[in-house]
């Protein structure tokens, strides 16, 4: 049985998805009636022509038999493709120790699932609370103000990801790319995640697809202990020999997975203490912005806006602002601002939608870049220069962590007025928001260069400039600020068998792609100490 695809079926934004299937079946069978199993493989939204928006597909079919030539192919744009690539991993030796993966976000999750599959019996140490606890904890702190420094946005099962609507998109073109959507749908994603060019799972269905990742990895014979923070790692000739948690227990292990959050601030500084090799990297921060859902809607789809079966639109913007670039971040449809701290006395802020995405609001991240030049060049004032963003936000928001928050026309025109906006609610934290300037927040360079992306984010969508738009601020987690150096094996500099993984150590952004960073240290880490003879 052999897999061939068909590219570019363009048909109008209102057919259904087996509809569209029926469209591109025509074009394989005049090729052959041997063709079946039809599936689309990519669907994207085509809004370049906002009373014209079209559906774009790649349609997916099997053939059992023989006799299809290269030529008729290519005529009808249908191509041979090759089987999705999967992890390769040796069996575990059972007489080593079994290895600890420090966090439990998506490289940490897809590394300790494929390892105890493998059979090592992964002990992950995480941290943040459960699902079940980090709900409560999150909810808490929403209605009441009240943080859980371990137990938060960034923290606890799933990481900073399960409280950000799940999105999957990734720039990089990785052939495990498709194992991570396959293996998501499997512990509970929805299907459509694997062909969508936007997919997402949404926070109220992720928070599903991580409890059950962690009751496999469970029956497998590993371990996830929540509530459980590394404070240290003890080393001999350059192997770490266990890991101390913060309440004194100490665990054995054989190799260490260290995919620590892009927030795990103090995770960094006794990493730096302790002589490892980290090093600043760039990274953004900005604001995040709120409109109407319906005209964002209206702006991109013109007159295909809210017909039924339709998706909420999106967008994705960029501008250069001198030698910085302004771009548009992790844009949640019908969703929310969300409180998103984890240290205490300061205030961020990040988006979050669940799988309808039916809220009232659109909301997106417009970030600008930070060099290492902007804060002084080393890890230190790169984690300096976020927090201080983060205690002014604090202060300046009344000390309760409510947010600071300015319409979009009294932050072009750098007026204080104090006033909210009659257009649109704030969402964070339920409206829990202080008008004020952001001068005493954010540096001016990231100001002019967010005025200056917003007015020319305006020409590109019609309104998304209008004054009573809703500003609040800050977005300042947007990346790790530092990377934990590692070898090609990747095995950390002058350590054999402590491996840096995901976007903490600084070698991924979002989802997909800490995901499959999890994927590859795991088959380094397997390649090192399993059974050698399993072939």
């Amino acid at each position: 049985m052999r897999q061939f695809l068909l590219s570019g079926v363009k048909v109008p934004v209102t057919l259904s998805h087996n509809e569209i299937v029926e469209e591109a079946k025509k074009s394989f069978l005049r090729v052959s009636r041997e063709f079946c199993d039809f599936r689309i493989s990519k669907l994207s939204v085509d809004a370049r022509k906002r009373n014209d928006v079209k559906y774009v597909a790649s349609v997916l079919a099997d053939h059992s038999g023989n006799g299809l030539s290269d030529g008729i192919l290519k005529k009808h744009c249908i191509t041979a493709v090759s089987i999705p690539a999967e992890p390769k991993l040796c069996p575990a030796d059972k007489s080593l120790s079994p290895p600890v993966i420090v966090g439990f976000g998506p490289a940490g999750m897809f590394s300790a699932l494929v390892l105890a599959e493998a059979g090592y019996r992964p002990i992950v140490v995480e941290r943040g609370g459960s699902v079940a606890e980090r709900v409560k904890a999150v909810s808490r702190f929403k209605t009441e103000g009240l943080l859980s420094p371990e137990s938060n946005i960034q923290f606890g099962a799933g990481g900073a990801g399960t409280f950000s609507d799940g999105k999957l998109v990734t720039r990089i073109n990785d052939e495990l790319c498709s194992y991570v959507l396959k293996r998501l749908i499997e512990f509970g994603a929805p299907e459509e995640i694997a062909y969508l060019a936007k997919p997402h799972i949404g926070t109220d269905k992720l928070l599903g697809v991580v409890k059950n990742i962690a009751h496999r990895i469970e029956e497998l014979g590993g371990a996830v202990l929540y509530n459980s923070k590394m404070v240290s790692i003890e080393t001999s000739a350059a192997s770490a020999k266990s890991v101390t948690l913060a309440d004194g227990r100490k665990i054995g292990c054989s190799a260490i997975v260290l995919a620590v959050g892009h927030s795990a601030r103090d995770t960094y500084e006794y990493l730096i203490d302790d002589g490892y090799s980290v090093e600043a990297k760039p990274f953004s921060v900005g604001v995040r912005i709120e409109h109407l859902q319906s005209d964002i809607d209206s702006a991109m789809f013109g007159r295909f806006a809210g017909i039924p079966g339709v998706p909420h639109a999106e967008y994705t913007l960029s501008h250069r602002c001198a030698d910085r670039g302004v771009y548009t971040f992790c844009m949640c449809p019908g969703g929310e601002v969300v409180a998103a701290a984890s240290e205490e006395n300061g205030v961020v802020t990040n988006g979050m939608s669940c799988y309808s995405r039916d809220g009232r609001n659109a909301n997106a991240a417009i970030a600008v870049s930070v060099t290492r030049e902007d804060y002084g060049g080393t890890p230190r004032e790169a984690i300096a220069f976020q927090r201080k963003i983060e205690k002014a936000a604090f202060s300046v928001g009344g000390g309760d962590y409510s947010a600071p928050a300015q319409t979009v026309g009294d932050f072009l025109r750098g007026n204080v007025t104090g006033r909210g906006s009659a257009y649109i609610t704030p969402t964070y934290r339920d409206g829990k928001v202080k008008y004020c300037g952001f001068d005493k927040v954010l540096p001016s360079f990231v100001i002019e260069c967010l005025k200056e992306g917003i007015v020319d984010f305006g020409k590109k969508i019609v309104g998304y400039d209008r004054e009573d738009a809703i500003l609040t601020a800050p977005e300042t987690r947007t990346s790790a600020p530092v990377r934990i150096l590692r070898n090609e094996d990747y095995s950390a500099l002058g350590y054999d068998n402590i491996y840096p993984a995901g976007e903490g150590a600084g070698y991924a952004g979002g989802i997909t792609s800490a995901a499959i960073d999890g994927l590859k240290v795991a088959s380094a880490l397997s390649l090192k100490y399993g059974k050698k003879d399993h072939a």
